[in-house]
């Protein structure tokens, strides 16, 4: 079967691009430009100077000798965490803000959550010298202060959006909206695998170094370059379409993606879209939405700012129907559990979205000469004040 998208935007019955009329032209010719510019030696030899000597790849690919021992196998950590800006959202900034130059666009904006993308952004529109606006829900203003900071730091203007329950699905709402009203000098760097065609494939593929990395990494340390498993929290999904993309057609991988469960799948507070949503359009592509019999987008709610989308991307919307993923639903508290876990067994301590891909091995099952590969998408750092707000849910690892 067919993963990746195909000539017309689409992962089998999910993509496309359905978007406003004033949008048309922007996003044709971005469909029409993005490959030659990609797939220019230009552009290569850029972005991978970039990648190499400004966010500090290749990321360490570490074995985590207690953690290995904890769940019966051989456990290697992607480290994400350790590139420039704290996560995996400088590879794909990268690769869009060179996009946007050769496009000749003179004002960037994004929209962001966690707000590890927001930063992304700011850094690289500091780093070209380009103008930034990030929108973020008000609800992620506040729980990710220092994250607000460091881009204002940066030189980019912060707007709090305050409709919705103001969090990372209204974010994208306002910055489409300020496409509609300046759509020949902007480019909007999209932060995950969503969006109007030709965005999911853009982040997947700028994110695929992660995987390309992997294989190369797992060649030196055990001698093939595959894991038995991969696991990946997802979100809109861009750190876990980077973690699957050179394996999404070996079948000797299996792939296991954890999405926030929040208070539970059977609770009206959850973000675990693959397991409760349906089929819908969402920010200009079809995919899977949670959405009320009537159409009207259902609030998400997970602790995790970056993993709170009532949607997913269509490229994962595809893979979970045809069962080629395995998708977990972790709830806030053993996500949390799990960030602690992780702090005191490898002292890594990993951001809360990362944290949900950590809760998924305690449901897993391996023997002890299967190699995982776990991507930790980003550092902790901006989570420390919900971690400690939260202790009580950490059992054991709580206890200080």
């Amino acid at each position: 079967m067919k993963f990746k998208v195909d000539e017309n935007g689409f992962y089998g019955q999910f993509g496309g691009a359905y978007v406003p009329e004033i949008l048309y032209k922007c996003v044709h010719d971005l469909q029409e430009a993005y490959l030659p510019i990609i797939e220019s030696e230009d552009f290569k030899k850029e972005y991978r100077h970039l990648l190499r000597d400004y966010v500090g790849r290749p990321s360490p690919l570490y074995f985590a000798k207690r953690m290995s021992e904890r769940y019966n196998c051989q456990l290697y950590l992607k480290r994400e965490d350790l590139n420039h800006t704290g996560a995996h959202k400088i590879n794909n900034t990268i690769g869009q803000i060179l996009m946007a130059k050769k496009m000749g666009k003179t004002r960037i904006i994004a929209e962001t959550g966690a707000g590890q993308h927001g930063v992304a952004t700011a850094t690289v529109c500091a780093l070209m010298n380009m103008h930034c606006e990030i929108f973020m829900g008000a609800t992620d203003v506040e729980r990710q202060h220092t994250n607000v900071e460091r881009m204002r730091m940066l030189g980019a203007q912060v707007h709090p959006v305050t409709t919705g329950n103001m969090t990372l699905s209204d974010a994208c709402s306002q910055a489409i909206r300020d496409w509609c009203c300046h759509p020949a000098d902007t480019f909007y760097i999209v932060g995950s695998t969503m969006g109007p065609h030709p965005y999911p494939d853009i982040v997947a593929r700028m994110q695929s170094v992660i995987s390309e990395e992997i294989k190369q990494q797992l060649l030196e340390k055990t001698g093939r370059d595959y894991p038995d498993c991969l696991v990946a929290c997802i979100g809109g999904g861009s750190n876990a379409a980077g973690t699957i993309y050179h394996y999404v057609d070996d079948e000797r991988v299996r792939i296991v993606l954890a999405e926030a469960g929040g208070h539970g799948i059977d609770t009206d507070y959850t973000a675990a879209t693959i397991h409760c949503g349906t089929e819908g359009i969402l920010h200009g592509s079809r995919t899977l939405v949670m959405q009320t019999d009537d159409g009207q987008i259902k609030e998400a709610f997970t602790i995790s700012a970056g993993l709170d989308y009532p949607g997913i991307g269509p490229m994962h919307a595809h893979m979970a129907l045809a069962h080629r993923t395995e998708v977990m639903a972790v709830n806030d508290d053993e996500a949390i559990r799990a960030g602690y876990e992780l702090t005191r067994m490898e002292g890594i301590i990993p951001a809360i979205e990362s944290a949900h891909a950590v809760a998924a091995l305690s449901r897993l099952h391996f023997t002890p000469d299967q190699v995982v590969v776990l991507t930790v998408s980003g550092r902790g750092d901006k989570d420390v004040q919900t971690y400690l707000n939260n202790k009580d849910k950490a059992g054991e690892y709580g206890d200080f």
